[in-house]
């Protein structure tokens, strides 16, 4: 099996679900006494939140590219950043290393084309439900139209994000929340919601959701395992 790089700490909580989807998608590919074959960079989520705040990208950009240079000096034959958010510097870290990068969004987008989903609602952080860098690129290459939740809806799941899921805090009030605004969706035509944040899948299962859930968590870890076990096969 290949070694799979990881970018984390953007919050550990979410790292952490990293690790453990990591090694039980490889337990159930090989299984008996596999995991994953992995490196993980933890960065300071403190510096990073500041700077996304301050709406410094080009020193984010500068910190998770030396994030994925570290892990290709420590023998990753495969990155990933795993958060949504960052993505929006993913060109900098594309240009800082010479081992293939897994973009988050695209075995979101397969998943999605391969469900026969036209439009679907995107939950996430504020950046990430109202920048183009992940809506285009689901667009643009799967042809996805996405709708993202009202302003009220947007500042409401971008708080529980940070105050609370990036804590760990796991409430019952603010799922009602998230179910109300994949509601909202569904009235708007979403066939599909996208939890965009690595966090939310900590908050939002299928159970609780009126339209199917797509975790860009599950379906990025997913698509690495299986990369870096038949890249090593072939």
């Amino acid at each position: 099996m290949k070694t799979i790089g990881v970018i984390g700490g953007m919050s550990w909580e979410s790292s952490a679900e990293y690790y453990r989807l990591l090694n039980l998608n490889a337990k159930a590919r090989l299984g008996g006494h596999h995991n994953a074959r992995s490196l993980m960079v933890t960065v300071d989520f403190a510096q990073v939140e500041a700077n996304q705040r301050a709406g410094d990208w080009h020193a984010l950009g500068v910190q998770m590219a030396e994030a994925a240079r570290q892990l290709e000096r420590g023998g990753a034959d495969l990155v990933l950043l795993a958060t949504n958010t960052m993505h929006l510097v993913h060109e900098a870290i594309e240009a800082a290393i010479d081992v293939p990068f897994l973009h988050i969004a695209d075995p979101t987008g397969e998943a999605l084309r391969a469900a026969g989903i036209e439009r679907v609602g995107l939950l996430g952080t504020r950046y990430t439900m109202e920048q183009t860098f992940y809506a285009g690129r689901l667009h643009e290459r799967f042809g996805l139209d996405t709708l993202i939740p009202d302003d009220e809806g947007r500042a409401q799941v971008h708080r529980i994000i940070y105050d609370e899921l990036c804590h760990g805090i796991v409430d019952a009030q603010s799922r009602a929340l998230y179910q109300s605004v994949i509601e909202d969706l569904k009235t708007r035509g979403a066939q599909a919601v996208i939890l965009g944040c690595t966090e939310i899948p900590l908050l939002i299962k299928q159970e609780h959701s009126a339209l199917p859930v797509f975790d860009t968590t599950a379906l990025h870890v997913q698509k690495a395992v299986d990369w870096a076990i038949d890249m090593d096969r072939s």
